[in-house]
């Protein structure tokens, strides 16, 4: 509309018709781009009829007007089909979103802000934002042996690592509820893993549990090793004892899954992620400082936490994630009090009981 005013005061104000009359036709053109079919005819036809009245007023040649005018229909024609088809791939592409959502809920279930004991918070971010899901899985679910989690992350993108995040998170769910030993649940998916992956796909996962009051088990299966927060707010990396294979590729090694116990404290808090986390690269190549960010952020608040870790990554990446990152807080809560938020800079010391080491920002997965 704002297109065919100009044409018309141009029009008026210089009065030579012919120069500014095939103008018109980038009414109808733009409409396209934002209107419905009916919207672009609407303004076709208040162009033609406004390239009728300003082709008499300066006195157009009659074949040189009809010429104007024929080739304004048939642009609004043009864009009125382009405006059905772009509508009709719109409708298209929000149901596969719809769809899309539906698989992501299906797979990754929200995770509501308590799960037994615990303050939970989960952050999910796929590197294809109009994917929404991607090869990096969690789960977090209560169970007759404790609350039991994973945080996993497939080889590969795209739609054949989405199928395996599915695997493993139907296996989790059933074993988590069937097994009384963690370690049991690990081989569970191990079985599932070999029998239907190929011989060069695997997944890194690390399993946790917590089937007794103040103690923690972990499985870690060749992935990042969790951040252990104290309540005193010195973060620690959780290294396996023993490392293991990732899932898929025992039957290659020797080695198999050891079982860690910790001590798991009122007010301390457990940190799972992702290698799309720590490999994540700012303009100078710098890997994000996932350790320095934990211990400037934490708080008694995990969704908070999150939030601002979250936050702080995509600004160190500039804005877009190029691999898919998922992080999971679990915190106990005090049993009188909460603890102060951490925002000041805590000087890392590894706790006596524990004994892991810190982590390297250049470490390998």
């Amino acid at each position: 509309m704002l297109i065919v005013l100009v044409v018309l005061l141009l029009d008026l104000a210089d009065g030579a018709g012919m120069i500014w009359l095939p103008l018109l036709a980038a009414g109808p053109a733009l409409a396209a781009t934002t209107n419905g079919p009916r919207g672009v005819l609407c303004v076709g036809l208040l162009a033609a009829g406004l390239g009728a009245a300003l082709g008499i007023r300066d006195v157009v040649p009659g074949p040189a007007l009809a010429a104007v005018l024929g080739a304004l229909v048939a642009v609004t024609l043009a864009s009125a089909l382009a405006s059905a088809l772009r509508g009709r791939r719109e409708r298209v592409l929000a149901a596969v979103r719809s769809v899309a959502e539906a698989a992501q809920h299906a797979l990754l279930k929200p995770v509501p802000a308590t799960v037994g004991p615990f303050q939970t918070a989960v952050r999910y971010c796929a590197a294809a934002a109009e994917a929404r899901i991607g090869g990096d899985l969690y789960a977090l679910i209560p169970t007759p042996y404790g609350v039991r989690l994973i945080v996993g992350d497939v080889r590969g993108k795209g739609l054949p690592a989405v199928g395996t995040a599915a695997l493993v998170l139907g296996v989790f769910r059933e074993a988590a509820y069937d097994e009384p030993d963690l370690l049991d649940v690990v081989d569970r998916i191990e079985r599932s893993l070999a029998r239907n992956l190929g011989g060069d796909d695997f997944v890194t996962a690390v399993v946790a549990g917590y089937p007794r009051t103040g103690q923690l088990e972990v499985v870690n299966c060749g992935h990042a090793p969790p951040l252990l927060v104290r309540a005193a707010g010195d973060v620690v990396a959780v290294e396996p004892t023993h490392p293991s294979p990732p899932l898929g590729l025992r039957a290659l090694h020797d080695q198999t899954p050891s079982l860690q116990v910790l001590p798991f404290a009122d007010a301390d808090q457990l940190l799972l992620y992702t290698d799309g986390v720590t490999e994540a690269r700012d303009r100078g190549r710098e890997f994000y400082p996932l350790v320095e960010g934990l211990t400037r952020h934490v708080c008694d608040e995990p969704a908070r936490t999150l939030d601002a870790l979250h936050d702080e990554l995509l600004t160190h990446v500039g804005g877009r994630l190029h691999d898919d990152a998922a992080l999971l807080l679990i915190r106990q809560p005090a049993a009188a009090g909460d603890c102060a938020a951490a925002d000041s800079a805590a000087e890392m010391i590894i706790p006596h009981p524990v004994a892991p080491v810190p982590l390297r920002r250049d470490q390998a997965v």
